[in-house]
């Protein structure tokens, strides 16, 4: 059996993600059974060589200044990460402005998943958060600041029989510690779902591989799709909820679908994003 490895990058401008985030990410790490290998991200401004910008503002000196506290959030996240997790792999990285987001994706192909700290109004955490689940090729699972489970025995599966939902379900399963639950929800009333009884389907299937699963049929009853199946997740114990990461890359713009909008913006807990 081998070392299964999480991958956490953290970006510090034009800010650092919630020091509950990252603590609960490498929390979710050792319920995992995951080693943490964590990449800080220092940001190098480029410096402008206009000679009559210092004339209206002090341009050097506020480049350096970002620098400076990008310099310190490393620091000070690499002692936060030590703390939480002894044995973790931390390394610094000195990137160009906007350097980040690449350097990380590359990163992340080294690795089992990637573990991403969450927060809805930090824009670095959304930012890597849609080039690693387009990019980077691995699970990658968003972590809320409440995330507090001490092992994974039950997850959901957000199951409308796609491929990216097959994806997903194949990167959440070797997560999944032993003898655990697998919940397949799926949404009746959100989209044709092509063939009757794909939960019941996909949980037989499961259980012949011997897999203790549970189809859960749901409606969305006024809710969001993302509020129904977090609902749902939680409401049947689960700690992991696991989907497929739809959307498309034109210049860079993503256009994420609906579900996993709605889940990125209000996040309540652990999602397995595949793509």
């Amino acid at each position: 059996m081998h070392n299964r490895i999480a991958y956490l990058p953290l970006s510090t401008y034009p800010e650092a993600p919630p020091d509950p985030a990252v603590t609960a990410a490498v929390v979710l790490a050792a319920a995992l059974n995951c080693g943490v290998q964590a990449s800080l991200f220092e940001v190098d401004v480029p410096k402008t060589a206009s000679p009559i910008s210092g004339f209206l503002i002090n341009v050097e000196g506020m480049a350096q200044a970002v620098e400076q506290r990008s310099k310190a959030e490393c620091a000070r996240l690499q002692t936060l990460i030590a703390g939480a997790a002894p044995k973790a792999t931390v390394a610094s990285h000195k990137v160009m402005l906007g350097g980040a987001l690449d350097a990380a994706t590359t990163e992340a192909r080294t690795c089992d998943l990637a573990l991403l700290p969450w927060s809805a109004d930090t824009i670095s955490a959304q930012d890597m958060a849609q080039s690693l689940v387009f990019d980077a090729g691995v699970p990658v699972i968003l972590v809320p600041p409440t995330a507090t489970a001490a092992s994974v025995n039950h997850i959901a599966i957000a199951w409308d029989g796609s491929r990216v939902a097959a994806r997903a379900l194949c990167d959440a399963l070797p997560l999944l510690a032993e003898g655990g639950h697998v919940s397949v929800v799926t949404v009746e009333d959100e989209k044709s779902l092509g063939a009757p009884g794909i939960a019941d389907t996909l949980t037989a299937a499961l259980q012949r591989r011997g897999f203790r699963a549970k189809a859960v049929n749901i409606t969305l009853d006024g809710r969001t799709i993302a509020a129904a199946l977090q609902e749902t997740a939680l409401s049947e114990g689960a700690q992991l909820l696991a989907m497929g990461g739809f959307g498309h890359s034109r210049l860079r713009d993503f256009i994420l679908g609906g579900a996993t909008k709605g889940v990125f913006a209000e996040l309540r807990l652990p999602v397995l994003l595949s793509h």
